[in-house]
C-alpha cells in the first residue's frame, strides 16, 4: 500500500524549514534594536513598489491574517516608519506608505545584513547559489499558486 510517503519531498521540505529558521535567527540577530523581521519586510516591500497599498493588499501579499498585518502597521506606525492615511472616495479603506524615517529605518537594516548573507553566499559559492535560484523559485511559484 502507497502510504503517500515521499523521501525525496520530505527531505526537500526539511532543508527548506531548517534554512528558513536558520536564516531568520541570523537575519533578527543583526536587525536594529526593536525591528522584526515582519516589519523589515512590509518596509522593504513598500520601498519596492514607491506607491501605497491597503492593509488587506498587504496581508494578501505576505499571506497573513488581515489582524497579523494590523499588528505590524501598529508597531510601524507607532515607530513613525509607515503613514496611513484614509482613502478619500471610500472611508472604510485606508492606505500605507513608507514614511522617510521607515526607509531609513530599511536601509539601515539592509545595511546590518546584507554583509552577513553575502558572506553565506560567498562561503557557499556563487555558482552553487545561482545554480539553486530556478529549484527554489520554482517551488515557491508552485507553493503560491495552491
Amino acid at each position: 500500500m502507497d502510504d503517500g510517503s515521499d523521501p525525496l519531498a520530505a527531505t526537500l521540505f526539511a532543508e527548506v524549514f531548517m534554512v528558513d529558521q536558520l536564516a531568520r535567527n541570523m537575519v533578527s540577530r543583526v536587525l536594529p534594536r526593536g525591528m522584526e523581521i515582519s516589519h523589515f519586510s512590509v518596509l522593504n516591500h513598500l520601498a519596492h513598489v514607491a506607491e501605497e497599498r491597503t492593509p488587506a493588499q498587504l496581508a494578501a501579499t505576505f499571506h497573513v491574517t488581515r489582524g497579523a498585518m494590523t499588528n505590524t502597521l501598529s508597531k510601524l506606525v507607532w515607530a513613525g516608519h509607515v503613514h496611513i492615511r484614509p482613502d478619500w472616495d471610500d472611508a472604510r479603506r485606508k492606505f500605507v506608505s513608507i514614511s522617510p524615517a521607515g526607509r531609513q529605518a530599511r536601509d539601515a537594516a539592509l545595511a546590518a545584513f546584507m554583509p552577513v548573507i553575502a558572506d553565506v553566499v560567498r562561503s557557499i559559492g556563487t555558482d552553487k547559489v545561482r545554480a539553486a535560484l530556478p529549484v527554489l523559485r520554482a517551488l515557491r511559484h508552485r507553493l503560491d499558486a495552491g
